[in-house]
């Protein structure tokens, strides 16, 4: 009897093999980390990033349960996606990580405020704030949280909100992303060394070196450009490039410098290099204007037309998307205005207008196409709009400036205009010469 039992065993052995072969569910594959290149792969950072992210997917690979490992390589990849630029990519990683958490766990808190942070990242904001909603539905004392909320009402146009969730998010726990944002909502409502003392706070919380800290001190250096402050602009863009080496908002931010100065040469290598390092749209576009500035209108084109190009790509990959991909249709009229396609223009401020109609940028956006479109009434109804918080951004001004002396209100025109040009008019060389010429005629 024995002889034929183990024949036996063997067969009903290799048929649970073949059971368990065929009805196993295959094991998801991992997102991958991509490599770095020049400055971004120099230093400790990326040796330490690598090393967390291998340790993190090795853990996953032992055990695909392990959700707090889930979540930590979801936000290790977001981080990632805000270093190098490459938000296509992490974002979309980190969504599925987050996804396979939400399934299994659908009120986990941090999975919530990840998905939420990367919605607002992805430009949909009415999804960023249900989701932030509902994480502070289950955490009503976490200072992330109302960061999220501050962020999703600033955005939608809420900005009395936005002014309360950021007043909490202090309140539970101040620190580099509460200044930060109180810095903002100073800015836009017109206190400008408000803003610059609480951006000075945030920079000072944060550790130096690290890409939130800099990232600060950028904003911070911003904010004297826009004030007319250049020395102290280019000191804080300086200190970023010395804790940060080859930081590219830092980069950008001398090349802006380096164009107010009319150092073109300069100023176009700081965005090249910014450029080569960070996948971001805004040093194309700026590179458009400083290569008219320089003289160089082939180059200009050249630009204008692959910043269309990128723009229009990550707007496509949106439409129909919930989460995921990259609203740019703001972003999308300025750059159809600088290849003169005024009607795209104008159907990509509406679009984006649809999506969030009191919100004062996209208002200006509104205005700043029908007055290239010399639509100047409907001009002026968008930039009554978008002035309402009392910005005093000297491109905005100048803009109001232009619609108001339009619209037939010269001296309301004319003392926007000069107040724009006295304080920063380097900040937009073409509104400027612009704003010059309608003075002159006056």
């Amino acid at each position: 009897m024995r002889k034929y039992l183990y024949p036996a065993l063997l067969l009903v052995f290799a048929g649970l093999a073949a059971a368990i072969f065929v009805f196993k569910k295959p094991e998801a594959k991992l997102p991958e980390l991509l490599a770095r290149h020049g400055d971004l792969a120099a230093g400790g950072e990326w040796v330490n990033t690598k090393s967390a992210i291998e340790g993190l997917q090795a853990k996953l690979r032992r055990d695909p349960r392990d959700t707090k490992s889930r979540l930590l390589l979801a936000q290790a990849f977001m981080q990632e996606g805000r270093v190098t630029g490459n938000h296509e990519y992490y974002d979309s990683a980190a969504m599925e990580l987050l996804t396979d958490v939400l399934r299994d766990d659908p009120e986990n808190f941090e999975a919530l405020c990840c998905q939420a942070s990367l919605s607002l990242t992805q430009h949909h904001f009415s999804e960023g704030l249900a989701q932030a909603e509902k994480a502070r539905a289950i955490n009503p004392n976490s200072g992330f949280v109302y960061g999220l909320l501050t962020d999703a009402n600033v955005e939608l146009g809420r900005y009395d909100e936005a002014v309360k969730n950021a007043d909490r998010m202090n309140q539970v726990r101040p620190d580099l992303s509460a200044y930060s944002r109180v810095s903002y909502l100073r800015e836009i409502h017109g206190d400008m060394p408000g803003a610059i003392q609480a951006m000075d706070m945030a920079a000072k919380a944060g550790y130096i070196g690290l890409e939130q800290t800099e990232w600060a001190r950028v904003q911070l250096g911003h904010l004297y450009e826009v004030s007319g402050d250049l020395p102290q602009a280019e000191m804080c863009f300086q200190q970023a490039l010395e804790a940060r080496p080859g930081y590219a908002y830092a980069l950008a931010g001398m090349g802006r410098v380096a164009a107010a100065r009319q150092n073109y040469p300069a100023a176009i290598d700081y965005l090249k290099r910014a450029r080569s390092m960070v996948k971001d749209y805004a040093f194309t576009d700026e590179l458009v204007d400083v290569y008219r500035q320089a003289g160089q209108p082939a180059e200009a084109d050249k630009m204008a037309k692959e910043s269309v190009a990128m723009l229009k790509s990550a707007a496509e990959a949106a439409d129909g998307a919930e989460q995921m991909g990259h609203h740019t249709d703001r972003e999308l009229a300025y750059a159809c205005l600088k290849t003169g396609e005024l009607d795209k223009a104008l159907e990509h401020a509406e679009k984006e207008y649809k999506r969030r109609p009191d919100n004062i940028d996209v208002n200006e956006t509104m205005a700043w196409v029908h007055y290239k479109r010399g639509e100047y009434a409907e001009a002026q109804k968008y930039m009554t709009v978008a002035r309402r918080t009392n910005s005093q951004n000297p491109v905005l001004l100048g803009r109001a400036g232009l619609i108001l002396t339009k619209t037939g209100q010269v001296a309301a025109g004319q003392a926007l205009l000069n107040k724009a040009l006295q304080t920063a008019p380097y900040l937009d060389m073409d509104l400027a010469a612009e704003g010059r010429k309608m003075l002159a005629a006056r």
